[in-house]
Formats: structure tokens, C-alpha cells, sequence
């Protein structure tokens, strides 16, 4: 599933590649799939989209946003798959859950594995979208600051406990963040995916702060993780340190075997050494 750092690489790379172009022909999926949502039918897509100008891509949590001009906005989110650019001359491919040709004979294309939003929306109205109406501040904007975060621990840990791992991946508390992010993070941050977070000292939380916005910043900086495509269907150049692959290894750290375990709805791969 992508998370902030690919939505990120692929609004950079759809800057560079895919703004300015004029939109020929917009078509929904071709392959149906239940898990993918749709905001309007086939018809409507292609009447709505076709001579748009595309404008400037963004990202924001889970969520990509591109401007389609005049007075839309084709919104992409909570998905996984592939969202590719087909230069001139490329062969479409068979099975697609959106389809976009422009003038100059290239396309876009997207499918997804698992779920994924595809909706288009009158400028404006997608800020009303569920997960994204009342986002909260992501790493990337100036506002999340360590004293953002430290007054977000506190309003989370009002009324509920909530684990470190909790804090990272769900209800999108930190918006752009997910399992595979989280498991690195943690780790640079020496915390147990279970540590609760009402009990962290001010030195780490500032190692937890400090570990989400270098590790964010670094897997930006390679264009995104390694089991991820970008925009020119390249994969990711960053490793993650905490994976499948690291289990029963020994740590960067301390040389102590890596462990795994299953806990709120995903793998944690961890220290048991390093991290407490």
C-alpha cells in the first residue's frame, strides 16, 4: 500500500511528466473490483474529464490530488498497485482501474491489488471527502512541529491508551503513515511496537518525533520503499531496516535476533533488545 513518501514521489514525478497535458479521453476501470470506489459512472467520468488541462499534483496523508482544469480535481487514495505514465507509443495494458490518454499519444493508467479510491470531484468538494475532511497535520507540513506532537499524545491519550504502534498506524492520527513505515521508525526510536505512549518520557518523544520526520525525509529522498513503483514503474530505492526479510537476523544495534509478531491487524518485526 503506498503511504506518504510514494504519494509524494509519484505528485513530483506527475509535475514533471504530466502537467500541462490535455486530456483526450478519461475512462474508469475496465476490470471490475469491488474494493475499488468509484464517486461516478463510466460515462460521467469521460464526459467530465475529456480536454482537461492537468494541472499541479499535490499530496497530503494517503491521499493525491490532481488538478484537472478547469474546476476539477481527480483524487486518488488509500491504494496500493501501480499508478503508471505510458510514454508515446506504449502498448495499454489489458486490465486498468483508470485510464487517462492525452493528446500527445501518452497515457496514465492505475490498478490496484487490494483497494483503492478513484473519484473525481468539483473543485472543492473533495476536501468533504471522508478521511480527508478534518485531516490532521501530516510530517511533511511545517506545522508538525515536537510541540504539535507532544499535545497530540496528550488529546489521544485523554480518555483512551494507545500504543506506540497504535499512535503511528491507526485511525490516520499522524495522516500518511502505515505498518511498513511504522516498523523503522519504531526502531530508530528504540520503542516497543506496544509501549504506551501516555508513559513515554520528553526524551522519547522527542526520539519518536525525531525518527518519524528522518525517516519520512529519507524514503522521500529515494523515491520511495523498495516493494513500491513510482510514476516510470521504478522501484523504490529504500530498504527497509524491519521486514520480513530482517526476521531471526541479528539487529544493526545490539547483534540480538530480530523477532516478529502480530499485533493490531498487521506483522511488527522488532528488537526485543533495543526496543522497550
Amino acid at each position: 500500500m503506498f503511504e506518504l513518501p510514494e504519494f509524494v514521489t509519484l505528485a513530483r514525478q506527475m509535475n514533471d511528466t504530466l502537467k500541462g497535458k490535455i486530456i483526450q479521453r478519461g475512462q474508469l476501470g475496465n476490470s471490475p473490483h469491488k474494493f475499488v470506489w468509484y464517486n461516478r459512472s463510466h460515462d460521467e467520468f469521460e464526459r467530465l474529464t475529456v480536454a482537461k488541462l492537468v494541472g499541479e499534483a499535490r499530496a497530503k496523508g494517503k491521499w493525491l490530488f490532481i488538478a484537472l482544469e478547469p474546476g476539477h480535481v481527480l483524487l486518488l487514495g488509500e491504494c496500493g498497485g501501480k499508478v503508471l505514465y505510458h510514454p508515446p507509443g506504449s502498448k495499454v495494458p489489458k486490465k486498468y482501474h483508470l485510464y487517462i490518454a492525452f493528446d500527445d499519444d501518452s497515457f496514465l493508467t492505475a490498478t490496484t491489488q487490494m483497494w483503492g479510491a478513484f473519484e473525481l470531484y468539483e473543485k472543492g468538494e473533495e476536501h468533504n471527502r471522508q478521511y480527508i475532511q478534518g485531516m490532521r497535520t501530516t510530517p511533511m507540513e511545517t506545522g508538525f512541529t515536537f510541540h504539535y506532537f507532544c499535545a497530540l499524545i496528550d488529546e489521544l491519550t485523554e480518555n483512551k491508551k494507545r500504543s506506540a504502534k497504535a499512535l503511528l498506524t491507526q485511525d490516520q492520527s499522524i495522516p500518511g503513515l502505515g505498518n511498513a513505515i511504522a516498523q523503522d521508525i519504531l526502531f530508530r526510536a528504540r520503542l516497543h511496537p506496544r509501549h504506551p505512549i501516555a508513559d513515554l518520557s520528553t526524551g522519547q518523544k522527542r526520539a519518536l518525533y525525531n525518527a518519524i520526520i528522518n525517516i519520512v525525509g529519507e524514503v522521500i529522498a529515494k523515491g520511495g520503499r523498495y516493494d513500491e513503483y513510482d510514476l516510470y514503474n521504478h522501484r523504490g530505492g529504500y530498504i527497509r531496516l524491519m521486514d520480513k526479510n530482517a526476521v531471526e537476523r541479528p539487529c544493526l544495534e545490539c547483534g540480538g535476533e530480530i523477532e516478529k509478531m502480530a499485533y493490531l491487524g498487521g506483522a511488527c518485526y522488532f528488537c526485543p533488545t533495543c526496543q522497550i
